[in-house]
């Protein structure tokens, strides 16, 4: 019996009492309406909180400080919090690496040792050395609040650049530390966004993107528009433009060098499933030529073009033109023409979702339903054996160098912690990067990969997590996750939080909706656009699946997701109230007739339809989760929870939602806000995890009417 279990059971008379609170429905703060609508092509759609989208305003700011107050108050009459928080923080407590990169004859990497609020940045000159401290993103800020997103040491390793985003903002300044001294030096890059950090090989400036007049401001909320690829040379020489699309305002760009530093490439794309990719001939990569003209790869906006390097004369791409499923193509230089490339590994049953040249091999990992298979090739496609993985699970993050002999990645699964490990392709060897022991033993639970049908009969997988031997007799707290869109395959992993819900009894599942890459662009591209139904239909079968095998009852099931699983959780509390007993949704994209007008909203068009297309807005406004909220309907127990800097997914979506469920609610279930304050979109320091993951613990156990074990 475990610490937690033992405190649980002596708590248990607390958490009667709490699941009594629970069920007394909060009083609310009073939240204007106003009579503002919006005309889209003949439908008129009321919006009488649209006033909650002036973020800055100070009767949105009022609005935020009184639902906090409603909700912080309401959890702490929960005293199972304290104790879920206290767990929550020990199964955190464990020393975690991120994937090393060898640059200039080290290796650069991440490191926490536990309950660090964000990971330090070290260095090594050998597998076995001695770390050394490049950059701690903790002594930037008192309680964490800036984050250190990016890094990418130079090729001679004299400097590190790294990116810092107040509250974690996509909006991010680039700095510049040298290694030997430890001291970042007086240049700066400002408001960059959604860009990487790419240096020339004589290590004298690096390519980044940014929107075109972001260096002179940017607003949170603005919608984005020109992205561009600059350089930037260190020293006072100005930056340069290298690379934009003013005929494509609404596609993103980015660049990046080939190892060897000969050859840059440039992309871009509006969507999860297509780009266009371009390469340019620097010379000699000691004196690059900045001015080298762009030689056009792939042109047609028709698929994804990913550049893996250049061996001989041959670029080698990955590609899923004419191959759903993936594949690696030959493309002789000089000549680009389609007709022209080869097929060196053709597309097959299993999907590639992530590649690599080393050497003379190419790394190849593909998903077998869902679970990872790293396979090796040589540069005319023969097999040339396979990486043996130590278990079942997912195999991510492979990263090496064109002319290496090694590549590392992160090896995880739901029960097993995520463990960084290096493949020698000499000897065929594996052997872990800092392995470190955890605080939770999985030998009590299992994990049961296993398929239901959806509503149109499509065969869909899905991982349930729980004790060995669980009672099937529907008693069970359970969480189903999901997220079903933008091409991105939700592949077995572990967190602490998991762990921390089945040491309390709970039962962890993860749906792999269409939308997702989990076989292919078809799956991705059979949940966008006017598809996207299908998604909310997978999600509501996976829930009729834990039901029906004995797993949960409705009164017992939660739903939870973030961002587009936001929305996911959105759309089917409102199509079925009542299969669900609490839903979390996270950062959710809740108004799909106005998310285009903020942020990068825009490039989501391609994924899900707009409203400024007269074709689209029927099929939005059957789903948009803002939009079909019922007065008098009895909604699940909710947990809204976002982000007062969240600069992708606006908070207002999340707002607005809230103000609406909380009118339309027709029962007493609590329909709640969390706000965190200096937080954004995906990042958060690790004490503030813990204590939303608390949180939504504790609401969850209190409304499903639920004593833990």
């Amino acid at each position: 019996m475990s610490r937690l279990t033992c405190t649980l059971l002596l708590a248990s008379g607390f958490l009667l009492e709490a699941a009594g609170a629970a069920a007394q429905a909060p009083v609310y703060p009073a939240t204007r309406q106003d009579t503002t609508a919006d005309a889209y092509f003949g439908h008129r759609v009321p919006n009488p909180y649209r006033w909650l989208e002036e973020l800055d305003g100070p009767a949105t700011r009022e609005w935020v400080e009184a639902e906090n107050k409603v909700t912080f108050d309401y959890l702490g009459r929960l005293p199972q919090r304290d104790i879920i928080k206290r767990r929550l923080t020990a199964l955190w407590n464990y020393p975690r690496v991120q994937i090393p990169v060898r640059e200039a004859g080290q290796l650069f990497f991440r490191r926490n040792t536990g309950l660090q609020q964000q990971s330090v940045l070290y260095r090594m000159t050998s597998l076995v050395g001695t770390p050394r401290l490049v950059l701690d993103p903790n002594q930037l800020s008192p309680d964490g609040s800036i984050a250190v997103a990016s890094w990418s040491a130079s090729p001679d390793g004299r400097y590190v650049g790294y990116t810092t985003a107040a509250g974690g903002s996509d909006l991010q300044d680039i700095h510049l530390r040298e290694v030997a001294t430890g001291r970042d030096i007086a240049e700066t890059v400002e408001r960059i966004k959604f860009s990487g950090i790419s240096w020339t090989r004589d290590g004298k400036g690096f390519y980044y993107a940014r929107f075109k007049g972001s260096n002179e401001g940017a607003n949170l909320q603005d919608a984005n528009s020109f992205h561009q690829v600059w350089y930037h040379s260190l020293g006072s020489t100005p930056d340069r433009l290298i690379f934009d699309r003013p005929q494509n305002p609404d596609e993103f760009v980015g660049a990046g060098v080939s190892d060897d530093g000969r050859w840059l490439f440039a992309s871009s794309g509006s969507g999860a499933s297509s780009n266009r990719l371009w390469m340019a001939d620097l010379g000699d990569p000691r004196h690059p030529n900045l001015a080298a003209p762009f030689t056009p790869i792939a042109t047609a906006d028709d698929a994804l073009y990913t550049p893996l390097g250049v061996a001989g004369r041959t670029l080698y791409v990955y590609t899923t033109w004419q191959a759903p499923h993936g594949r690696i193509v030959g493309v002789p230089l000089g000549d680009s023409a389609r007709a022209g490339w080869r097929d060196v590994v053709p597309e097959n049953r299993d999907v590639i979702s992530e590649y690599l040249l080393i050497g003379n091999r190419l790394v190849v990992a593909y998903l077998v339903d869902v679970q990872t298979r790293v396979r090796l090739f040589d540069l005319s496609g023969k097999a040339a054996g396979e990486v043996p993985l130590p278990d079942v699970g997912t195999g991510a993050g492979l990263t090496g160098k064109n002319d290496g002999d090694d590549f590392f990645f992160a090896f995880t699964s739901y029960l097993r912690p995520t463990t960084v490990y290096r493949y020698a392709l000499k000897t065929g060897r594996l052997e872990p990067f800092q392995a470190a022991p955890t605080p939770f033993d999985p030998s009590g639970f299992e994990t049961r990969a296993t398929f239901y049908q959806s509503r149109d009969g499509t065969r869909i997988p899905i991982f349930v997590s729980a004790r060995k031997g669980v009672a099937m007799d529907g008693s069970h707290p359970t969480l189903l996750y999901g997220y079903g869109g933008f091409n991105i395959s939700l592949t077995p992993f572990f967190s602490p939080a998991v762990a921390a819900w089945l040491e309390l009894g709970g039962v962890y599942a993860v749906a792999n909706l269409r939308g997702g890459a989990e076989y292919g662009e078809a799956w991705h591209q059979a949940g966008m656009r006017e598809k996207k139904q299908n998604v909310f239909d997978d999600f509501i079968a996976a829930a009729e699946f834990l039901v029906r095998e004995g797993y949960t009852s409705p009164a017992r099931l939660a739903v939870q997701g973030g961002s587009n699983g936001g929305l996911l959780v959105g759309a089917v509390m409102t199509q079925r109230p009542d299969l669900f007993g609490v839903a979390l949704p996270e950062v959710g994209v809740m108004d799909m007739l106005r998310y285009q007008r903020f942020t990068g909203g825009k490039f989501w068009v391609d994924e899900y339809g707009s409203s400024d297309d007269s074709t689209a807005v029927a099929n939005l406004l059957s789903y948009s989760p803002l939009h079909n909220l019922k007065p008098g309907t009895c909604y699940p127990a909710t947990l809204v929870t976002t982000a007062d800097h969240d600069d992708r997914v606006v908070p207002s979506h999340s707002f607005k939602f809230t103000a609406t469920l909380q009118a339309a609610q027709g029962c007493a279930r609590p329909t709640l806000i969390r706000v965190e304050t200096s937080g954004s979109h995906t990042f958060s320091s690790t004490e503030r995890i813990i204590a939303e993951i608390a949180d939504q613990y504790a609401f969850t156990l209190a409304n499903l009417g639920v004593l833990a074990p």
